[in-house]
């Protein structure tokens, strides 16, 4: 019973997207009742809305939504009458959420004090975070849930494997591997945001040993050093955590919602009688 709601969690904990589908008026004879619902992905379909070809057309909507990235929610009216070969002669309106995959896939280097402050926040998020670090020890006993702990002898390797517009944040204990990672990242350049902790001190001796293998000012001009907000102060690791935090909140609020022409803009046609809808509210 109630077989979405375990798919729906499934996909959100893999980060998978996937769009609920829920009957939300009924009219006359229908397959099944408001409020039944069905999680639909690019590969999969859990649970039903009552089969036949109002099923079929559903997961057709469904699936070009995920096509689309769609991110906004879709309503739309269906009469269960010969035009859609179903007999049922009712109406039903269908609810069309969809539940993209996660707005950020993060990158921590740095199991230290700060990482440890920083990684709980992040993983409240929306977002999934790979945390790496060669040093097992330094990791705390409980990850928090969306976290990959990833312990690595040569950290700089992982880079390779980090996903086209990650957030990546270099904060080892070690300022040579610190350069190493900053130098892979840089030479990719496909990332959304990458901050290095350290001091405007820190910036001018790593820009200065960066341009000597070869980076140009734009390529370093993307590298955030000293990073975070400079409103939230402090040397605490909180206080540090919170700011590098918020400024990778305010990095993918700025994007978030560019991609949505598609979304359904056109007014929704009423099902139901007012006095019914009214005594449902």
């Amino acid at each position: 019973m109630y077989e979405w709601i375990n798919a729906l969690a499934d996909h959100q904990r893999r980060g998978e997207p996937c769009v609920l589908v829920t009957i939300i008026e009924e009219r006359g004879s229908t397959p099944r009742n408001a409020g039944s619902k069905m999680v639909v992905s690019a590969g999969a379909l859990h649970d039903t809305i009552g089969g036949g070809h109002l099923e079929f057309k559903a997961l057709h909507i469904a699936r070009q939504m995920l096509s689309e990235r769609r991110s906004t929610p879709h309503l739309e009216r269906f009469s269960l009458g010969a035009s859609l070969g179903q007999c049922c002669g009712g109406a039903t309106v269908l609810l069309f959420e969809p539940m993209l995959a996660v707005q950020a896939q993060i990158a921590v280097f740095g199991a230290g004090h700060v990482g440890r402050a920083l990684v709980p926040l992040l993983a409240a998020l929306p977002c999934q975070v790979r945390w790496i670090d060669s040093r097992e020890e330094e990791f705390p006993a409980s990850i928090p849930e969306g976290v990959q702990r990833i312990v690595s002898e040569e950290p700089v390797d992982e880079v390779a494997a980090l996903p086209p517009g990650c957030y990546c944040i270099v904060m080892t204990h070690n300022h040579a591997l610190d350069l190493e990672l900053a130098a892979a990242l840089l030479a990719r350049n496909d990332f959304t945001w990458f901050g290095l902790i350290g001091s405007k001190t820190k910036r001018v001796k790593f820009e200065h040993r960066l341009r000597q293998r070869g980076f140009a000012d734009p390529q370093l001009a993307r590298m955030r050093c000293p990073m975070g907000i400079a409103e939230v102060k402090g040397k605490l690791p909180i206080e540090i955590a919170v700011s590098v935090a918020a400024e990778i909140i305010a990095t993918y609020n700025a994007c978030f919602g560019q991609h949505d022409a598609a979304a359904n803009a056109g007014p929704i046609t009423q099902l139901l009688p007012p006095t019914r809808r009214s005594h449902a509210l």
